[in-house]
């Protein structure tokens, strides 16, 4: 989790690490919604979902995972190849093969094409513009429905069958596709079929009283009766999670406790007498939280001590410090975390921002290499366009800088801005040169969708 939590509150957003810079998006009625980014939790999720990605006949490279800052159980998936993952979907699972088991189903609900594909404004959507249809089924689950729909027709133009509920057929379509991906993948059902059982008894609830996942992902006898029949069919039924995937699945869930929970509650999940790795972890992120470095390093070191070679230890290291002000010792521990994983973008965008941070022009060049690496690995990053605006304006490249600008609000849905930097970038770089064409582009998208 690099560096999030203390900027993310002085720039009014909130994140778990590096920084999605997306706007809560919010009315009157509607909770904002916050998209995070966390190296370590993005890693698990994908190494628990990539195999079934690929039973399923999905690229992994074209899918677009996303983090949602929600206490909620549920997890959903929209037009243009993206799943979306609730925080609280995370935290609630009691083992691995019950989160596995719901990304297996919404992979069915993908490659089964129960959404919206040929909306050209739904493909070409920004994450800020996700993050106000998710705000819009927010206010609907939350009983404002005048609110969210109003936010789902006009605060962006897409679909809106992209993220509205599916209906039983495809329910029972996702299920079994699910189970099959899992059969392939020589993984139990068990997990997905335990969660449906959690909520079958819902659906005589009213909506608001139901679970976001009930609401979205209509549960019936006779769905879970042909489930329980797949599922108990398959040989990997009472296969269980390794010891490895349950270790890896505990340290996410101590971290995540450490940053959404209350320090008071981490301790008392987590009390010093607890000396286990995931007590050690969460306790060194709520001592962080409270401002009290020197207890939140002492348990990070045990840790360290053990697991030299744990890049998300070193990272966290490096966040400490960093938002502890001490940014020359955050760096030689993001360092090691690139060190350890030099293709995490995360890292990356944590080690330049510290090296632009201490304000040596020295520090700029290297700082201006990571960051373009980060926004070609990952170009729904608006913070790393941020930075690399600083970079380059450090260099004196201020072409360059106002193109990054450009782009960093074009991730951000701000297209007036972002047609005015690009403009401004053309003025300056050279006429028909890659980087000219570049911010061309950019001028004519968001001229173009602005006004449509």
């Amino acid at each position: 989790m690099p560096k999030a939590f203390c900027m993310a509150r002085r720039a009014g957003i909130f994140g778990l690490a590096a920084l999605m810079a997306l706007a809560p998006v919010t009315t009157a009625q509607a909770a904002s919604i916050s998209l995070i980014r966390d190296a370590e939790t993005e890693k698990l999720l994908r190494d628990y979902v990539t195999p079934i990605w690929r039973a399923a006949g999905l690229n992994p490279d074209a899918v677009a995972l996303h983090l949602v800052n929600d206490p909620s159980i549920n997890a959903f998936v929209a037009a243009g190849q993206r799943m979306f993952i609730n925080t609280g979907l995370i935290l609630e699972a009691d083992e691995p093969m019950v989160l596995i088991g719901v990304m297996a189903h919404e992979t069915g609900h993908m490659a089964g094409g129960h959404l919206t594909r040929s909306n050209d404004m739904v493909k070409k959507a920004t994450l800020a513009q996700y993050a106000s249809i998710i705000a819009g089924i927010g206010a609907i689950a939350a009983g404002a429905g005048d609110a969210g729909m109003a936010i789902l027709t006009g605060g962006s133009q897409l679909a809106q069958r992209s993220f509205l509920s599916y209906s039983r057929m495809e329910e029972g379509s996702a299920d079994q596709a699910g189970a099959k991906y899992l059969k392939a993948t020589k993984q139990s059902g068990k997990g997905m079929l335990l969660l449906f059982e959690q909520f079958r008894d819902q659906e005589a609830l009213s909506s608001k009283s139901q679970d976001p996942f009930v609401r979205s992902h209509p549960i019936s006898e006779e769905r879970l009766a042909a489930l329980e029949e797949t599922v108990k069919a398959s040989p990997y039924y009472d296969v269980p999670d390794s010891p490895e995937s349950i270790y890896r699945f505990k340290m996410v869930q101590a971290k995540l406790h450490g940053f959404l929970d209350s320090s008071q509650s981490t301790m008392r999940n987590f009390p010093e007498k607890d000396q286990s790795d995931f007590a050690l972890y969460a306790r060194s992120v709520a001592y962080h939280k409270i401002g009290e470095n020197a207890k939140a390093h002492a348990e990070l070191d045990k840790l360290i001590a053990k697991h030299p070679k744990d890049q998300y230890f070193w990272e966290l290291k490096g966040q400490i410090d960093f938002e502890a002000g001490d940014v020359e010792a955050s760096i030689p521990s993001y360092r090691q975390a690139h060190m350890i994983d030099p293709a995490e973008a995360q890292f990356e965008l944590a080690l330049g921002q510290s090296l632009l941070a201490t304000d040596k022009k020295a520090y700029a060049p290297e700082a201006l290499k990571l960051l373009k690496d980060v926004v070609e690995k990952d170009p729904e990053t608006p913070f790393a366009y941020y930075q690399l605006s600083i970079a380059y304006a450090r260099l004196n490249q201020i072409g360059m800088a106002e193109l990054s600008t450009a782009k960093y609000y074009e991730a951000v849905g701000a297209r007036r801005d972002a047609v005015g930097h690009a403009l401004k970038a053309m003025s300056l770089l050279k006429e028909g040169t890659p980087e000219w064409l570049k911010a061309q582009d950019v001028a004519i998208a968001n001229k173009e969708t602005r006004d449509q």
